[in-house]
């Protein structure tokens, strides 16, 4: 069918138009439309966050502040006190708080036709996970020492040379937590937002004939269009889930790096 046959240059050109495309100067000085909706979803966080401290009390009041309350006392019980424990998450928890809310934002708003998400790049979900990366191994200095947290790699009690292997091993593994941090997040959310350009590519190129003329045989034509439809529908579903699991997900693995840098040993 036409629409088959137009599809492979659809699909090239939709994965062109999610490259870093500056909207104002250039690449090396300007903003790229990632840079922009990431400025986007900062400010709306902002809002969200003045709002609800505008209607926090003692006892919540209406579904936003609510709902607000609710996600900050998830964080507080699952990753807060559920992994870091109650002596020191309260030390933590705006940092991890902020960190899910922002990552958060940006997957939710870049779900919305038109935008796209800050996260949808490799260079933020770097410069995200070089903040983590950087967090607790400060906090793990901190704790121990600059040489007492770079021993604390090793567990105690494991016997010369075995402990100096499980060392190495444990290095290699800490020095690439950002990586695999970064990459997650990036991969899942480009992906994510490929499938969703795909389907709603498969409506557009079934329904367009009918849309330029209406005949019985675009008519029936068009009904696979309904079909993608429907899947697309249920995509976007999924997708809202991923996003909030994703931005989980990365705030988690943050907490138990963060437990870990603060344990005396492995």
């Amino acid at each position: 069918m036409e629409a088959f046959d137009k599809l492979p240059g659809e699909i090239n050109h939709l994965v062109s138009s999610f490259s870093s495309i500056p909207v104002v100067g250039d690449l090396m000085h300007g903003v790229t439309q990632y840079s922009f909706w990431l400025i986007v979803s900062s400010i709306v966080l902002l809002v969200i966050m003045f709002a609800f401290a505008r209607r926090v009390s003692v006892v919540p009041h209406g579904r936003f502040a609510n709902a607000i309350e609710y996600v900050i006392e998830y964080l507080e019980n699952d990753v807060g006190i559920g992994i870091l424990g109650k002596e020191s998450w309260r030390r933590h928890m705006p940092f991890l708080g902020t960190l899910f809310l922002f990552i958060l934002v940006n997957n939710i708003i870049g779900i919305i036709p038109g935008m796209k998400p800050g996260t949808g790049t490799i260079s933020t979900t770097a410069a995200l996970a070089l903040v983590v990366f950087i967090y607790f191994v400060c906090i793990g200095m901190k704790n121990h020492g600059v040489w007492g947290y770079i021993k604390s790699l090793a567990p105690k009690g494991v016997m010369f040379p075995l402990n100096i292997l499980i060392w190495l091993i444990e290095l290699i593994s800490t020095l690439l937590r950002p990586i695999t941090l970064a990459v997650r997040l990036f991969c899942n959310m480009f992906a994510g937002h490929i499938v969703l350009g795909s389907f709603a590519l498969m409506v557009s190129l079934f329904a367009e004939p009918l849309i330029q003329q209406l005949t019985a045989a675009n008519l029936l034509g068009a009904i696979p269009s309904l079909a993608f439809a429907a899947i697309l529908f249920v995509i976007y579903a999924i997708e809202i889930f991923v996003g909030v699991i994703q931005a989980y997900v990365f705030t988690v693995l943050t907490a138990v790096y963060i437990q870990g840098a603060e344990a005396e040993g492995h």
